[in-house]
């Protein structure tokens, strides 16, 4: 009886292990004490302020607001432009991951072409508002603020991305570059479906939350949806590859 001999599957590469730049969205660098200070410190000079009423009081209120807030996120512009750093440990917050896979009913290269045209993914990334492709690697990503996506020009958060590994048909790895309002990082990979059934599309994501601790704390808890936001658009972009439409 003639053995039978099990197929074996080839193992893909490990994901890129990509990570987001800790630039001035998301380090950290004012001490634990230096922040307690600059929270009781800002909230006096704010109430101040308020009781004053008045230009005055107002320019107060706003900047004793200010030095609160660089202690509740333990970020300091000044002290980045100065290279001052008086933080004891954690010198930026913790890298948060998203991963997703699907089957699209379409060829490897059309599902990569249409992906690496960057410009088309607002199509079906519902949180962009543009891409603009700069050059063959890097390009610019305006995104609406949260929750402001159906008012017109009320503010956009704006970053630049850099594809620092590409392989045609196959992988895109990219990172946004330092000083981006949001500090991102990720790879698509695309692979032939088993039996022809198309391309699998495995997408991962990574981010620093921006704010500091604070915004670490608020990115967690709110993980899940976003989480479910990327599975969404995922799905997206697998409907429109396959029907020619999204829904609305």
């Amino acid at each position: 009886m003639a053995k039978k001999h099990k197929q074996s599957k080839a193992k893909l590469p490990a994901m890129a292990q990509v990570e987001p730049i800790p630039s001035g969205s998301s380090k950290i660098n004012v001490g634990d004490s230096e922040r307690v200070l600059s929270v009781a410190g800002g909230a006096l000079l704010a109430t101040i302020g308020i009781r004053q009423g008045g230009l005055g009081g107002m320019l107060l209120a706003v900047l004793g607001s200010t030095i609160a807030y660089r202690g509740v996120s333990g970020y300091c512009p000044v002290n980045d432009f100065v290279g001052r750093d008086t933080s004891e440990a954690k010198a930026q917050t913790d890298v948060i991951e998203i991963s997703q896979v699907v089957t699209i009913n379409k060829p490897r290269a059309e599902v990569y072409q249409y992906w690496r045209h960057l410009e088309n993914l607002p199509e079906f990334m519902t949180h962009l508002q543009s891409v603009t492709q700069i050059d063959d690697k890097r390009s610019h990503w305006v995104a609406p603020v949260p929750g402001t996506e159906k008012f017109e020009n009320f503010g956009n958060i704006e970053w630049d991305a850099e594809i620092t590994e590409e392989v045609e048909n196959s992988r895109l790895v990219w990172r946004s570059v330092p000083g981006a309002s949001i500090d991102n990082a990720g790879e698509v990979r695309f692979t032939d479906a088993p039996q022809g059934r198309g391309t699998e599309l495995h997408a991962v994501i990574k981010y620093r939350p921006p704010q500091g601790i604070v915004g670490e704390l608020v990115s967690k808890l709110l993980n899940p949806a976003f989480k479910s936001m990327v599975e969404a658009e995922i799905r997206r972009f697998k409907r429109l590859l396959e029907t020619n439409s999204v829904p609305v």
